[in-house]
This record gives C-alpha cells, sequence and structure tokens, in this order.
C-alpha cells in the first residue's frame, strides 16, 4: 500500500515543480518520498502517519532552540493580535537591529530583509555600488541564495571566470563572479594579483555549510582579510548560516576576522521567514534612501518574523549555552564517527557550536572536490537506515546537520543506538 506521504507527495507534483518548494526537500539525493511533517516540539518532529523522529535539521538552522518554544511562540502569538503586518516601521525593528549589532560588533547598520537570499544579493549590489567595481569573488561549493551573480561555478579552471549553473542565468552577468577553491590561499593570492582593480567584493561562508560541512584553514580567512584591506576590495561573511549557530557571535568571534559587510538569516528569525545585511556605516549609508544603491521589501521587518528573533536571540544569550550546545554536538559526531569505524566504515566528522558535517570519508575535506569524493551511496544507505530508526538528518550528503539547545541525552543516546543499529547492517 502507498504510504500517506508518498501520496502527499504525488499530489504535490501537480501543482508544485517536483512536489516541494525548495529543491533538496525532495529527496531526490537520496531517494523515496519525503516525509510530510505535521508537528514539531522540542527537538523532535511527527510526520503525517504519527511516526516520531528526533530532528537533525531544524528547519536548516534556524531553530535553534527546536520546535515551537514555549517563549517564542507564546511572544509571536500576543504580537500576531495586534497586527501581522504594517509596511511601516515599528519599534520592534530598532530592538532587533540594536541586539544584533551588539552582539556582532562589526555590524554597525543593518538592513532587514525576508530571507537570506535577499540578504546576499543586497550585500553585492552594495558593495560594487560602494567601491565602482563590477567582479565579485566567491568560492566553490559555498551557496549564497538564488541571486543571479550567486548561481556560478568554476571554469576549466581555477580562475577563469564564472559560467551560468542555472539556467536563466546571462552568461555576461555570471562572467562579472569568479570562482576560486574554498581554502586555497595560492589561488586566492593569484587572482588578486591579476583582478584586484576590478574586484567589488569577496563573499565567504567563512565556515562552509552548503558542501556539508567544511572548516575554514587557518591562513585562509586571515588572508583573505588582508587581500581584500589592501586592494580597496569588501569583506562580506555570509553568515546565514552560521550566525548565532556556531558562537553568540557568529563565526567572525570565532576566528577574531572583521569583515566589511554580514548577512544574517535563519536563526535571527527563530524559525519566521528574516535576514539581514548590515555593516560598517559608511557602506551601509549607500542604500536608499540615504545613498544611489537601492533595496526594498515589503514585508521586511515584518513583527512577527522580529518577535520570533527577538525572543530566539535572548534566549541564545544564557550563559553558558554556547559550551554546552557544542559539547552535545561534539559528543554526538564523535560518537557516529566512533561505531562506524568500529564496523569498518571510513566516516569523519567535524562540529562547531550546533552545527556539524558527517562524511563517508577517512578524513575531512578542505574544499569542495574532497567533499564530492565521500561516499555518497554509503550516505543514501545510512540516511534511509537511520530515518527508519526514527533519526531525521539532512536528506543529502552534502547539506550540513544541526544540534538544538533542547537536544538532551536521551536524543544523543537514542541517536548512537540507531547508529550502531544502521552501521552493522550496512553493506
Amino acid at each position: 500500500m502507498t504510504s500517506l506521504n508518498q501520496q502527499l507527495f504525488e499530489r504535490a507534483q501537480i501543482r508544485i515543480p517536483g512536489g516541494v518548494n525548495s529543491p533538496v526537500r525532495a529527496f531526490r539525493a537520496v531517494g523515496g518520498a519525503p516525509r510530510f511533517f505535521t508537528l514539531g516540539a522540542g527537538p523532535r518532529v511527527w510526520d503525517v502517519e504519527g511516526r516520531e523522529y528526533i530532528d537533525y535539521v531544524c528547519s536548516w538552522g534556524p531553530l535553534l532552540h527546536g520546535h515551537a518554544h514555549p517563549k517564542i511562540v507564546s511572544a509571536v502569538q500576543a504580537v500576531a493580535e495586534k497586527g501581522l503586518s504594517f509596511g511601516a516601521p515599528t519599534e520592534l525593528e530598532i530592538e532587533l537591529a540594536e541586539r544584533v549589532c551588539a552582539l556582532m560588533p562589526a555590524l554597525e547598520q543593518i538592513r532587514l530583509t525576508s530571507s537570506g537570499t535577499e540578504a546576499t544579493m543586497s550585500a553585492i549590489r552594495l558593495a560594487r555600488g560602494f567601491t565602482g567595481r563590477p567582479n565579485i569573488v566567491k568560492f566553490d561549493g559555498c551557496y549564497h541564495g538564488h541571486g543571479d551573480s550567486l548561481l556560478v561555478k568554476a571554469g576549466s579552471g581555477a580562475l577563469t571566470f564564472g559560467q551560468p549553473d542555472s539556467s536563466g542565468v546571462p552568461a555576461d552577468l555570471a562572467a562579472h563572479t569568479l570562482v576560486l577553491p574554498y581554502n586555497d590561499v595560492e589561488a586566492l593570492e593569484t587572482l588578486f594579483a591579476r583582478e584586484a582593480a576590478h574586484i567589488a567584493a569577496v563573499i565567504v561562508e567563512p565556515v562552509a555549510g552548503n558542501m556539508n560541512m567544511v572548516l575554514p584553514r587557518p591562513a585562509f580567512l586571515k588572508r583573505l582579510r588582508e587581500l581584500t584591506q589592501t586592494h580597496g576590495s569588501l569583506l562580506i561573511f555570509d553568515e546565514v548560516m552560521t550566525g548565532f549557530r556556531v558562537a553568540l557571535g557568529g563565526a567572525q568571534s570565532l576566528y577574531g576576522i572583521t569583515p566589511d559587510l554580514t548577512t544574517l538569516g535563519k536563526v535571527i528569525g527563530g524559525g519566521m521567514p528574516l535576514a539581514a545585511f548590515g555593516g560598517r556605516r559608511d557602506i551601509m549609508q549607500h542604500l536608499a534612501p540615504l545613498g544611489p544603491v537601492y533595496q526594498a521589501g515589503t514585508l521586511s521587518g515584518n513583527p512577527v518574523a522580529v518577535t520570533a528573533g527577538l525572543v530566539n536571540l535572548e534566549l541564545a544569550m544564557e550563559p553558558g549555552l554556547y559550551e554546552r550546545l557544542g559539547e552535545m554536538t561534539r559528543v554526538m559526531t564523535e560518537g557516529l564517527v566512533q561505531i562506524g569505524r568500529h564496523h569498518g566504515f571510513p566516516v569523519s566528522a567535524c562540529a562547531l557550536g550546533g552545527m556539524f558535517g558527517f562524511y563517508f570519508r577517512d578524513t575531512l575535506p578542505t574544499h569542495l572536490h574532497e567533499v564530492l569524493s565521500a561516499d555518497k551511496e554509503r550516505f543514501k544507505q545510512f540516511f534511509h537506515g537511520m530515518l527508519a530508526q526514527g533519526i531525521y538528518m539532512a536528506p543529502s550528503a552534502f547539506e550540513a546537520g544541526f544540534v538544538s539547545t533542547v537536544h538532551g541525552t536521551a536524543e544523543l543516546e537514542k541517536t548512537l543506538e540507531a547508529a550502531e543499529t544502521v552501521f552493522s547492517t550496512l553493506a
């Protein structure tokens, strides 16, 4: 008999392209029908068939404190009763801006948006407008939303001009995006020696989370900051994923790097559609209505999303929270590696704050080509095995995982017990 999840997926495909509103949800990387969820509470979710799962996707990162946290839900309900959106300023917007800027000193001013894609494409437009230069640099395997300038991959060589990575992106626009290997300092120096006068900005995930999770080499971010400062280019940290997820001050606080612009999302919305970009005051004041760089959004800063974000960040400010979260994440990933290797599988993992990566390869990757060398078929088997055991992980070998502050000892033990069962049956 066809499962209810499968029935809903087939029904969805009639009116929704691919049956989903964001591609990775379709389970195409792992096969099978996606789970349609009806309920989330704390670290757990339930699908339409009533099956319960421990959730390590956490809405792809925003749910730092798990599903339906009572304080967030209560605050959202209270503000929603007063109006969902005004298309006009509210005091809540100021409060969120003040809180974010206090927690991330590199942000002297911020502008709220409704999605991470809006934030990154706006930051790039601002960088081009501020510097008067046309080109941007990104890194292979880093994802910065689906703006045209960012859906670009490398050409025949690491230093070639980009080619479109999606139909619908004009080649002449993609030509203004240069793509380098992540963590490659030599390629970075070579590019700046050739193209520095034309580079408006370099945008980077300080901890890459969109090719699974790849940590930066110690010298990589430092040299990136030095080169951009020397040549008058802006450094944009895309912390849509890492912001308030790996540390209270984001990845920039962990690595001691001060970017010119930062993009944020996910955690700052607490599960609601909310994002932001911000940075140096002199740069931000090039935005309309003060300057010539236009950016706008009807629902930007709506009180419901802002309230969810304010409470999410307030909860994140509890002393010792990130230390406890990081320890839980570390113990979980080290347990997975220990169990996997005990059963003879080449596995590796990394963890930072409430974010982790897990690979079917002996050593941790440092760039995209090494990520691609991991055993994707084994991952598919592992994913479905864990799913059958009630553990919901990202349905792709190229996505980071997330742990919330409400994942506890019970969830950790059940996860490792499930891994023991699954690894013992993998071919």
